[in-house]
């Protein structure tokens, strides 16, 4: 269903509007989790969109005068610091009618049950996002898979399926589904426009595109799946092809914009590159470059070649 327009007011969840703060069990242990649940103050980035995320993992909320949109739901415990980072704006969680996610890991993802049910708000993702979204946690066909150490985080009982190029509304707010697999099957980035005084510049929530996995899995294909690496490439390219004046990825720095945000003044907003989303694609394609190159050795090796 490319082009075409989901209105979400008035299919909104029946869900409570209480404030939900993570429960401890729910709380995901990893070597980076600490540093990347460090919590900040919430920034502007341009017109109505706004940083609401944490020190590591970014949460972005475009504002509406009919509702709100939040992207991304960082760690479970990172749930009650973007609350209280859209709060700390003058804004009302129940106020959001819409979620959409980048990708469906732990990281990402995590927090996402827990602000549903704090806003009542309707979740959105690709088929492949709003399955594990479901589940709880990544199948074996995420490349970052492993079954000695699955991480399970709240599932979301109700995820609506987008299509690529559908486009969702909130009142007069548009944004758009393009999907982006690779760094996960799921992977999605999200587009729209924010305006501020009378200048609207497209903003990019771009997807993760680095190409990590666990030890073993392979982009080039392995015994029981295919070769993705076309696949990945044309994500690439694709970010790298968007309407993009403003780039905000779902890992903060690697767009900084800490440092951005520390820089923009009324006068200059360094959070405007119309480069922004080929230099995010082209640092990409080098890293899955050299990570192609790397598989193809090990295979000739392991093959006694």
């Amino acid at each position: 269903m490319p082009n075409t327009i989901l209105t979400i007011l008035g299919v909104a969840l029946s869900l409570s509007t209480a404030a939900y703060p993570a429960f401890a069990q729910d709380a995901i242990k990893c070597t980076s989790c600490a540093d990347w649940n460090k919590p900040t103050a919430p920034f502007n980035i341009h017109g109505n969109t706004y940083y609401v995320g944490t020190a590591g993992l970014s949460a972005i909320l475009v504002t509406g005068p009919q509702g709100h949109v939040l992207l991304d739901g960082a760690l479970p415990q990172s749930a009650p610091l973007i609350q209280k980072n859209i709060e700390a704006l003058g804004f009302k969680m129940r106020d959001v009618k819409l979620i959409l996610n980048s990708h469906a890991h732990f990281d990402h993802a995590g927090g996402i049950a827990a602000l549903q049910k704090a806003s009542g708000a309707v979740v959105a993702h690709s088929p492949h996002g709003a399955q594990v979204l479901r589940d709880g946690t990544p199948g074996k066909d995420d490349p970052q898979y492993d079954p000695n150490e699955l991480f399970y985080v709240p599932k979301v009982a109700q995820v609506k399926e987008v299509a690529d190029g559908e486009t969702l509304s909130v009142g007069p707010l548009r944004v758009t589904v393009h999907y982006t697999p690779g760094h996960t099957p799921g992977g999605t980035t999200w587009t729209w426009q924010s305006c501020e005084q009378g200048k609207c510049l497209d903003m990019v929530y771009a997807d993760s595109l680095t190409s990590i996995s666990t030890d073993g899995f392979y982009y080039t294909g392995g015994a029981n799946y295919p070769d993705r690496s076309a696949s990945f490439r044309n994500t690439i390219a694709k970010v790298a092809n968007l309407k993009c004046d403003i780039v905000i990825a779902a890992h903060p720095s690697a767009t900084d914009a800490f440092a951005k945000a520390a820089a923009k003044t009324a006068q200059a907003n360094p959070f405007i590159d119309p480069d922004g989303c080929r230099k995010l694609a082209a640092a990409a394609g080098k890293t899955l470059d050299a990570r192609l190159q790397r598989e193809r050795e090990e295979k000739a090796k392991a093959a006694g070649g």
